[in-house]
């Protein structure tokens, strides 16, 4: 064995090490003494939140707090999330600017005035508070902001390479993104959108493409507390919303006459398919969104289900199947954070290729 596969076959061994024991310190819960929930568990893991859950030490959470920032009826509050002190029962109340505020469920609720505590209906909502404009930089904002700050270092780093080389042959990092940025656009933009119009659309492309790459591979860090961002819907929606207006801008005239007046076919079928084509316009973004929203978060979902079942049965004995087959969904969600990202992609090329097509 050569030291190079030593040095991989070592990093990839200890990532997986740190994976399992974030993941079963994750369903081990915060409450010893009470039974094992999986499906609260599973469900605060793939939530939002507005700290990172680090470990716990000697029974206490170790945390880092972000700032919430609530816009209220009586203007904007801010304060830390350790203020809450890892509550998340909807107990800990936080009195700021004469207002009080407590977090249930990883929402942020305003009591009403006289109140001490949250008040249930039958069906465990809330009735005495209301949920002021919660503009907090949650974990999720937070990596967002990470993975933007990792792509710009990354792609400055690879143009600096670039200014310095005379013959301009990719070495370091632009050798590995160089035949990445040589894929989007040799396999994906030119495919699909043509080799006349492709080139105004690339920094779109390859911005989704790493943006979603870079964001997924985040989320399998468990020292991140995988912050599942592409397995937000407010996210994957957003993305999805770009692609629309792209398309929308983008379309031409042959674009909007095959789906208001579809040419060589009879007036009654024209009228036939142009609500459903209207329809097919907001049915492909809406594919986008939730394509790759359920990918990611059926991914994280798995893992924690299987690592759950050392808890659910109470023994270690079951311990060896259930790391083998989270071991077996963890490579997979390895590829996987790459191919969503290059489906979500190809998928965005397709349908401007589409609105931009000359017709025959």
């Amino acid at each position: 064995m050569t030291l190079s596969t030593f040095k991989n076959v070592f990093f990839s061994a200890l990532f997986l090490t740190i994976s399992f024991v974030g993941y079963a310190q994750e369903a081990s819960g915060d409450d010893n003494d009470s039974k094992f929930d999986a499906k609260e568990m599973i469900m605060h893991h793939v939530k939002d939140a507005h700290e990172f859950h680090i470990f716990d030490w000697n029974g206490k959470p170790v945390t880092i707090s972000l700032p919430v920032i609530l816009w209220t009826d009586q203007g904007l509050v801010t304060f830390m999330s350790s203020e809450f002190h890892h509550d998340d029962s909807g107990t800990q109340i936080v009195e700021k600017d004469g207002l009080r505020f407590v977090k249930y469920h990883e929402k942020v609720y305003q009591l009403d005035a006289g109140t001490q505590e949250l008040v249930f209906d039958a069906e465990h909502h809330p009735t005495n508070a209301t949920l002021p404009f919660d503009v907090s930089i949650t974990r999720n904002v937070f990596m967002m902001w990470v993975s933007v700050i990792a792509l710009l270092l990354i792609f400055i780093s690879t143009a600096k390479v670039y200014k310095k080389s005379n013959d301009k042959v990719p070495t370091g990092i632009a050798g590995f993104i160089e035949p990445l940025i040589i894929f989007v656009r040799d396999d994906i933009a030119r495919p699909m959108i043509g080799d006349k119009k492709y080139k105004k659309y690339m920094p779109y492309l390859l911005t989704i493409f790493f943006f979603i790459w870079i964001n997924n591979i985040f989320g399998l860090i468990p020292f991140l507390n995988s912050a599942n961002v592409s397995g937000n819907i407010a996210f994957t929606v957003t993305l999805a919303a770009f692609t629309l207006i792209i398309t929308s801008v983008s379309g031409n005239k042959n674009y909007w006459k095959h789906i208001f007046w579809m040419p060589g076919v009879p007036v009654p079928m024209k009228i036939f398919l142009m609500p459903i084509e209207i329809i097919g316009m907001f049915v492909k973004p809406i594919s986008l969104t939730i394509r790759l929203f359920a990918n990611i978060t059926a991914g994280h979902i798995i893992i924690l289900s299987l690592m759950s079942l050392i808890f659910i049965f109470e023994t270690f004995a079951i311990a060896p199947v259930s790391v083998g087959f989270s071991l077996f969904i963890l490579i997979i969600e390895i590829v996987v954070t790459a191919i969503q990202a290059y489906i979500f992609t190809i998928l965005s090329a397709l349908y401007i290729g589409m609105a931009t097509e000359e017709e025959h």
